[in-house]
């Protein structure tokens, strides 16, 4: 933590959907952000389904809803977070940023500083994502 302006250190990461793994292609629908001074977890998403449809007419856009609601799910904790609920917010976030071979993929972790990560988080969204 910043002592001289109360501001926090945290980590971002943004949620990329691959619709066809094998080509590479990929566009933002997500961010992940974590506080750990706060211990804040936190995701939000927006899938742009022209975007999907436009690298992949065949794509299973309800899969890919349903995997971005999945890990809005672990951020928040509670019943949606199935094991991982037991998880501090801090290895919650490890979790979702670990690399996979899937059609919705963590890109590279980035860091900031802040005074509220909630309003991070969205502002983040609406510059990256939206």
């Amino acid at each position: 933590m910043s002592e001289r302006d109360g501001r926090d250190v945290y980590e971002y990461a943004l949620l990329r959907v691959v619709p066809r793994v094998e080509r590479g292609e990929y566009f933002n629908a997500g961010v992940l952000v974590y506080c750990r001074a706060k211990s804040f977890v936190a995701a939000h998403t927006h899938l742009d389904a022209t975007k999907l449809r436009a690298l992949d007419p065949a794509a299973d856009e309800a899969g890919v809803r349903a995997a971005l609601r999945a890990v809005e799910g672990v951020c928040a904790g509670g019943a949606a977070a199935g094991q991982a609920a037991r998880d501090d917010a801090g290895r919650r976030f490890r979790w979702l940023i670990a690399p996979r071979s899937t059609v919705v993929q963590p890109g590279p972790v980035h860091t900031g500083l802040t005074a509220d990560p909630a309003a991070e988080a969205l502002r983040l969204l609406d510059l990256l994502v939206r």
